[in-house]
């Protein structure tokens, strides 16, 4: 009981919280050497794309590999033999698409984890295009995935495109690019 005179204390939310107003953080590697990546400029963009989807609170791993490396992963967990420009592996099992994943504890503010097909895109990136916006937009793709988004029916997709397109609208509005989702034209 508190001594008299001081107030009330409100009831504590059972739920662990993260540190407010602390990032957690963005582990990025990049073991690849096929092609270059600029990790300050991917690091800014993907912490952009954190803020927007509103999950700066959890941990996020980024891995950028080569075609081979890709190829390796999207056999292994997908049974699809060729490379891919994004793997996405979350942390949070049966999360509803829009919202958050619930941590019951402090160690599950993690996302999961982004696998980048950084030779894939770069190989993709069609005349002007910009390699880093769309190593952003198959991250925010990614995300997306994390976030519990799915694309396999149209129905499943059209949420997903309206998410993407949603959040590369504001990050464009941020940075002055004009990103478009990976999913445009899907179904």
């Amino acid at each position: 009981m508190p001594p008299p005179g001081d107030p009330p204390q409100p009831p504590t939310d059972r739920r662990p919280q993260a540190p407010r107003g602390l990032a957690m953080s963005l582990v990025l590697r990049v073991p690849q050497r096929a092609v270059p990546v600029r990790r300050a400029p991917l690091r800014s963009r993907v912490e952009l794309l954190r803020a927007v989807l509103g999950v700066r609170d959890f941990d996020l791993g980024l891995l950028c590999v080569d075609n081979e490396g890709m190829q390796r992963l999207n056999r292994a967990y997908r049974g699809d033999d060729r490379p891919t420009d994004v793997l996405s592996f979350p942390f949070h099992e049966n999360v509803k698409a829009g919202e958050l994943p619930r941590p019951r504890s402090r160690d599950d503010y993690n996302l999961g984890d982004i696998v980048l097909g950084v030779e894939y895109v770069f190989q993709r990136c069609r005349g002007d295009a910009d390699y880093y916006d769309a190593l952003t937009v198959t991250a925010a793709h990614g995300l997306c995935h994390l976030l519990g988004f799915t694309h396999s029916t149209e129905a499943e997709w059209r949420k997903m495109y309206q998410k993407e397109k949603q959040v590369l609208e504001e990050l464009s509005r941020l940075t002055g690019t004009r990103l478009q989702p990976l999913s445009r034209g899907l179904f």
